[in-house]
């Protein structure tokens, strides 16, 4: 059978974040697979003499655009097109120009959509995104959270679940965990680092040798630095972006992973966690009590609430048995997420659309034919 023809667009690495981790994988994977992809950046890089245009923000967002449209050309090679997904400007800025193209051009259109924020961006942004969410082949999701959400608003969305490879982190079952802590979100304002902060300063008081790595950047940088500072806490390293080929050794020097966001989805730095041994211990928002079902795969805390963040670190600590249970569980928790596992689904997927497609070529090539009538 021959493999059908992706463009993939989607964010690029320069985009420190779990869209283009993702995209990444799934391209390196499914050309391992065969298939012949294009991917095609949502954040083109600049050409040399206008890299200054990036330090001013609305003159930025018009050059990046245009740089990004003018590359969906690419489209017309394609027998399907895959588009990731965000929420609110975003949704406007990428899909949109993809999924119109991609119309005009006759073909197929999969949107990822990856964002925790699909209950407020399909309820504020309902008559915007209506009109072109009609318009794609199929609605993936990663997780069933997200599948619900769509559902409540009529949408029909499958699940395929996110991708990681596994090879590329060291599994290491931590013994007698120590307080080592890790935090690996980007620095913004819904994924509560500075709670993250704030529970690693009361776990302080019980261990005074404890350490916080912060690897990220983001919006809420200096804010955090300037928490940092004025409670006085030593111990916390901000290490900023960290390339995806380093970043399994950043693991790797930890011992418990922490997360406190009040938006989310199905965090890949989650899935890296269980890949390389780390205990989680993090918020029940979106996808994540079904990832570690409290007790299980991972601890599950209250949102806003860095003193129950705090005493689960102190709890795994003291129970070096449940932190391994955990991280054991865990572990093969994260085998779901391999290529083994999904790639029959994309599979099934891409088949399905280019079939769909076809059919309705067909049927249109079939009514235009002139009716046959006798003399």
């Amino acid at each position: 059978m021959t493999l059908p023809v992706i463009t993939l667009i989607a964010p690029s690495l320069d985009m420190f974040g779990g869209q283009g981790v993702q995209a990444r994988a799934l391209a390196d994977a499914l050309r391992r697979d065969g298939y012949l992809l294009t991917f095609v950046p949502i954040d083109p890089r600049f050409p040399a003499p206008l890299r200054w245009v990036r330090r001013y923000r609305y003159v930025r967002t018009v050059l990046n655009e245009a740089l990004y449209v003018s590359r969906l050309s690419a489209l017309r090679e394609a027998d399907v097109i895959h588009v990731f997904s965000a929420s609110y400007w975003s949704f406007l800025l990428a899909p949109v120009p993809a999924i119109l193209a991609a119309k005009i051009l006759r073909k197929p259109v999969v949107l990822h959509y990856h964002s925790g924020e699909a209950a407020d961006h399909l309820v504020r942004w309902r008559r915007t995104v209506t009109p072109f969410l009609r318009m794609v082949d199929e609605i993936v999701v990663p997780s069933s959270y997200l599948q619900r959400v769509f559902a409540s608003h009529g949408y029909q969305a499958r699940v395929i679940p996110n991708l990681i490879d596994t090879t590329r982190f060291r599994y290491r079952e931590r013994t007698s965990p120590r307080p080592l802590l890790l935090s690996v979100r980007n620095l913004e304002t819904h994924y509560r680092v500075s709670n993250t902060v704030l529970a690693f300063a009361r776990l302080k008081q019980r261990y005074p040798e404890a350490t916080l790595t912060i690897a990220g950047f983001g919006t809420q940088e200096r804010k955090l630095r300037r928490l940092v500072e004025s409670i006085g806490v030593t111990g916390v390293r901000f290490v900023g972006s960290v390339e995806p080929t380093a970043l399994p050794a950043v693991y790797d020097a930890a011992d418990i992973f922490l997360n406190s966001s009040v938006v989310d989805n199905q965090p890949v730095s989650i899935l890296e966690a269980f890949a390389a041994g780390l205990p989680v211990i993090s918020t029940p928002i979106g996808d994540i009590p079904s990832m570690l079902r409290d007790g299980e795969a991972g601890l599950l805390v209250a949102p806003e609430d860095p003193a129950a963040m705090a005493d689960a670190i102190t709890r795994l600590l003291e129970d070096q048995s449940l932190a391994l249970r955990m991280t054991r569980c865990a572990r093969n928790e994260v085998e779901r997420y391999t290529w083994p596992r999904v790639r029959e689904l994309w599979s099934t997927l891409y088949t399905a659309v280019v079939a769909r497609a076809a059919d309705a070529d067909e049927r249109k090539q079939s009514s235009a034919r002139p009716y046959p009538f006798n003399v």
